[in-house]
């Protein structure tokens, strides 16, 4: 890693990343502030209020004089990436990915443009190290989301109609983002290229998932008035053991 590359990276992949960013960007946008009700969604959907009652972190998990208790400009980046991966979407590892393949794949109709946009995006993928990394990454993360779990943090948000809207939009973009996934990687299999992280994570989700329900149910009844520390003890144990299992913590 420590040698030098002479290697121009080519202008055409380039002029497609930077295309794949502003698409990834603008997707990711539009659901976190431009969707009404979304920071609903996320204070209710995840333990990001009980996260921030650890006293684990050197500061606070929103920053002062931050505009609204409940406002996600305010938070700081670690407690967001932390909730995500505790109610098991990790929202900001993939989300946009797949909305900016997508366009990219169909900017022009034309099957014959469409098909060289494709050949185009595989050559990135088997010849670009960063293009490789960054795939490499968001496969690893799609490999720890389980949106069956994710459902039963949605169910802890108190509008209903909200959270199936929000929610749906969520596994719209997961669908997308897998397709992506396997068409750059060549495989239907999360971490086909990894055996070993794929066995490792295939060996402590069983201990991991029960602690996802467990969390849920504690949650629902600490917000319900159940406040007495045995609750609030469970609820931290809960997030330290799935943090410890997952191995992502923002």
């Amino acid at each position: 890693s420590l040698l030098q590359s002479n290697a121009a990276v080519p202008e055409r992949w380039l002029a497609a990343a930077e295309m794949l960013s502003s698409e990834s960007q603008r997707a990711y946008r539009a659901m976190v502030y431009e969707t009404p009700g979304f920071a609903e969604f996320f204070f209710e959907a995840t333990p990001i209020s009980e996260i921030a009652a650890l006293n684990i972190g050197s500061r606070p998990a929103a920053r002062p004089g931050a505009p609204g208790k409940r406002s996600i400009e305010s938070l700081r980046a670690i407690p967001w990436g932390f909730s995500w991966g505790q109610s098991r979407v990790n929202l900001p590892g993939w989300y946009g990915l797949g909305q900016a393949i997508e366009v990219f794949l169909h900017q022009n109709t034309n099957p014959k443009a469409m098909r060289a946009n494709r050949q185009l995006l595989i050559e990135m993928a088997n010849g670009w190290p960063f293009f490789q990394t960054l795939l490499s990454n968001v496969d690893m993360v799609l490999a720890k989301v389980d949106l069956h779990l994710a459902r039963r943090y949605a169910s802890l948000v108190s509008d209903q109609r909200l959270a199936q809207r929000i929610f749906k939009g969520i596994e719209a973009e997961y669908a997308r983002t897998e397709r992506a996934l396997n068409l750059l990687t060549g495989s239907r299999e999360r971490l086909a290229k990894d055996p070993v992280l794929a066995q490792s994570i295939a060996h402590r989700f069983p201990y991991i998932d029960p602690l996802n329900h467990l969390q849920v149910e504690l949650i629902r009844r600490h917000r319900a008035g159940e406040s007495d520390a045995r609750t609030q003890r469970g609820i931290h144990i809960s997030i330290n053991g799935i943090a410890a299992g997952l191995r992502n913590t923002g």
